[in-house]
């Protein structure tokens, strides 16, 4: 449970600062150029994250990577309605799709995602009590 708590984690990290979305003329944009209180807000599920995977919480791991599911869905949506409002100087509606369809995502999803499945299936482990043998009773 710890290891794939710090895994998961780690690999959101290491996701959150690879490119995620390649836009033309500005070049590649991870999660701090997007926005930056979403990169603060996933950042702040990293460290939960971890601290959830340092304490041997599993509750904690799996809270981290459900925010970080709904996170990613509202940066999916942020992402589209800035591609649109970015190029809203476009007076025709025809070329402001095709102006918005030449944003890219990029390879840093993965790593992010593969972080995300490893927090979501952190389970606690079984503990398993083996009962001593019962004493024979005195006659």
């Amino acid at each position: 449970m710890r290891i794939q708590g710090i895994i998961g984690a780690v690999l959101m990290a290491v996701g959150g600062i690879c490119p995620l979305l390649r836009v033309p003329i500005m070049g590649n944009w991870n999660y701090f150029d997007l926005d930056q209180r979403l990169a603060i807000a996933f950042y702040v599920l990293v460290v939960i994250a971890l601290l959830g995977s340092l304490t041997k919480k599993a509750g904690l791991i799996r809270f981290a990577g459900w925010a970080a599911v709904v996170l990613v869905a509202i940066t999916f949506v942020g992402i589209y309605f800035k591609t649109q409002g970015s190029f809203g100087f476009l007076h025709f509606k025809g070329l402001i799709n095709r102006a918005s369809g030449l944003v890219k995502y990029k390879w840093g999803w993965l790593p992010v995602f593969a972080g995300i499945l490893a927090l979501l299936t952190v389970r606690k482990p079984k503990v398993i009590v083996v009962n001593p043998m019962p004493e024979k009773p005195a006659v």
